[in-house]
């Protein structure tokens, strides 16, 4: 079954991550390391692996498994699919869970072209996470550039996701 992204499915995690914080009692911690709030809500490929690698960032893979099978990772990326089985508020929790807790915590997103993370960004900033920000150029590249592969940037293989 292909799960398709719907404005309901928005409203659901919006939903499911305020229940999930809600219920669990989790506060955010101190911010460590972050990408102030006067920060673009975008970072080149190159950047976001140069913060990643510095361990400033959590950068996080949202594609299907499949995808990265076909093209790997981004290395030292973690990966949280968008398409959980649990829906928007096992996504969400996956995220958190991903930040370490922390709603303060720096997050980088990378997809295959930008366009899914562009849309997820202010979502989860609506939920309250405050350090997000986009790789527009993904993995394959777009307008906003070649994209994490072309540029050379190392690549981990996934063959067990």
């Amino acid at each position: 079954m292909r799960f398709v992204m719907t404005q309901d499915w928005f409203s659901t995690l919006v939903r499911g991550l305020v229940k999930a914080v809600l219920v669990s009692g989790l506060v955010a911690a101190t911010v460590q390391a972050q990408v102030t709030p006067a920060a673009p809500d975008t970072l080149s490929a190159v950047q976001a692996h140069e913060l990643a690698q510095a361990g400033a960032v959590t950068l996080i893979d949202i594609r299907q498994p499949e995808e990265w099978r076909q093209t790997g990772v981004a290395q030292g990326v973690k990966r949280v699919s968008m398409h959980q089985p649990g829906g928007g508020q096992a996504f969400a929790q996956a995220i958190f869970d991903a930040a370490g807790k922390d709603l303060d915590a720096p997050i980088v997103l990378i997809c295959r072209t930008g366009s899914r993370t562009s849309r997820l960004v202010p979502l989860l900033k609506e939920m309250g996470f405050t350090n997000v920000v986009d790789v527009p150029e993904g993995m394959l590249g777009s307008r906003a550039g070649p994209g994490w592969i072309a540029r050379g940037l190392p690549v981990d293989p996934c063959k067990n996701c």
